[in-house]
């Protein structure tokens, strides 16, 4: 393990709010229900392996994906599949399964250390258990294609997202299978580097030491913690065919858990937090299962907003959804739905500006309680240059923006598409004042990008 110097941004925008999940963690009970939802994925086609009524384990194939059938998606709980939940033209929204009171059954696989089997095996282990899934790819921040090798694999360890999960922390608690995902991830990388993003102030004892991985130290306001913005300044992506892979650290965990335990486990660890959590902390609990119960006791009376994940990318959900894939963080904040008179007129020490509109630019470190108003409709798309201030990468993002919109596909190429995802705009749409939906217009350029390719 090899360890670079501190990389320095200076451009970004920390926003601190109320409501930090304690580091404690409060397991909980397994649901009646959990979904495995084929929106979850991006540009999936889902085919069915399963039907209603048939008896799963958990790390049971339930459908695959009709454009790479290798790809398994598996159940997370067993029990009975009790509906197959479909949307406008029957297209397949959730496969339900009603879990087994007795405790969650699990198909077995075979428990090897990594270090002892070819790259081949481990892929083949990846994805039959449903795994793979948790593997990304940019460009198109999709599901990696399995027949394609990265250049290399990346891995932040830290999140500076608004009240953003402690990576280290969930690492702390299963160490050694931590370990052995990165292990496998080597392997399975056949030779690539293996990098990762860790915080300047993080202990780089946290991730261990395995051959063939380099740590990187980074330093910054958000969004430091993005892959994507440690992609571009470690070894940028530079055209289509330039593939790298990225993965979340609990997916890791899951992964080391999957050769350590001989089973596709995928429980994890979820951060919540925000103004209207009475007791903000960490919970235990299984991917797909409801989250009311995570809420009830917990919520304040007023007027909520419930997001999954952080509040610059998440997405808005009601009370009793099934936590997604990928989830790691629900946040909950005052739904910002009342009129405000003056409100960007009168002065105050409880609003947030990048700019020094408000006071409390005075206090750098004071945590804020903002609800979800946006102060404003979408207006004309000037250049201000207020972009390039919280967007840590050597690209034009206002230019990039409007090649999307004119579908000029040769400009994007040069602007640099490839390198980017929505999150990494996510504080660029929060500080436009134009409030233009910034994600959605390069979620529109990068499917327009692979429709192409």
């Amino acid at each position: 393990m090899t360890t670079d110097t501190i990389i320095h941004l200076r451009r970004g925008f920390d926003i601190h709010l109320e409501g930090e999940s304690a580091q404690e963690i409060q397991p909980f009970p397994l649901a009646n229900t959990v979904d495995v939802a084929p929106p979850d994925f991006k540009y999936l086609t889902a085919k069915l392996l399963v039907e209603s009524g048939e008896t799963v384990l958990a790390g049971q194939a339930l459908f695959v994906d009709k454009n790479f059938p290798e790809i398994k998606f598996c159940a997370s709980a067993s029990g009975i599949v009790s509906d197959i939940v479909r949307g406008e033209k029957r297209v397949i929204q959730a496969v339900r399964i009603h879990t087994d009171k007795s405790g969650v059954q699990y198909l077995d696989f075979p428990k090897e250390k990594p270090k002892r089997l070819t790259a081949e095996a481990i892929r083949e282990r990846i994805l039959e258990s449903g795994c793979w899934a948790y593997i990304l790819q940019r460009p198109y921040n999709c599901i990696a294609n399995p027949a394609i090798s990265p250049r290399a694999i990346f891995i932040s360890c830290f999140d500076t997202a608004p009240l953003a999960p402690k990576l280290d922390f969930m690492i702390a608690q299963e160490p050694e299978n931590f370990q052995t995902g990165l292990e496998a991830l080597v392997r399975l990388g056949g030779g690539c580097p293996v990098h990762l993003g860790l915080h300047k102030n993080q202990n780089p004892n946290i991730v261990g030491d395995t051959e063939g991985v380099s740590i990187h130290l980074f330093s910054g306001p958000h969004p430091a913690g993005n892959v994507g913005i440690q992609i571009h300044h470690i070894d940028p992506i530079r055209h289509a065919n330039d593939v790298v892979w990225t993965i979340h650290p609990q997916d890791v965990i899951i992964i080391g858990r999957l050769f350590n335990e001989g089973r596709y486990r995928a429980d994890r660890l979820v951060a919540v937090g925000g103004a209207k959590i009475k007791h903000p902390r960490y919970y235990k609990v299984l991917s797909g299962q409801r989250i009311s119960g995570l809420l009830e006791d917990y919520l304040w009376e007023e007027k909520h907003r419930v997001i999954e994940g952080n509040v610059l990318h998440g997405r808005k959900i009601s009370d009793k959804a099934h936590l997604s894939f990928y989830a790691n963080q629900i946040t909950v904040l005052p739904e910002g739905d009342e009129p405000e008179f003056l409100g960007w007129l009168l002065p105050s020490f409880k609003k947030l500006s990048l700019s020094r509109t408000f006071f409390s630019w005075l206090f750098k470190n004071k945590k804020f309680n903002l609800d979800t108003n946006t102060h404003g409709e979408e207006r004309p798309f000037v250049m201000t240059g207020q972009y390039e201030q919280v967007l840590p990468m050597d690209i034009l993002p206002v230019h990039l923006l409007k090649a999307i919109l004119a579908k000029d596909i040769e400009r994007m190429e040069q602007l640099g598409i490839y390198e980017v995802a929505e999150e990494d705009f996510a504080l660029c749409e929060f500080v436009c004042t134009s409030k233009i939906d910034v994600q959605n217009i390069i979620a529109q350029g990068l499917e327009l990008m692979r429709e192409e390719s």
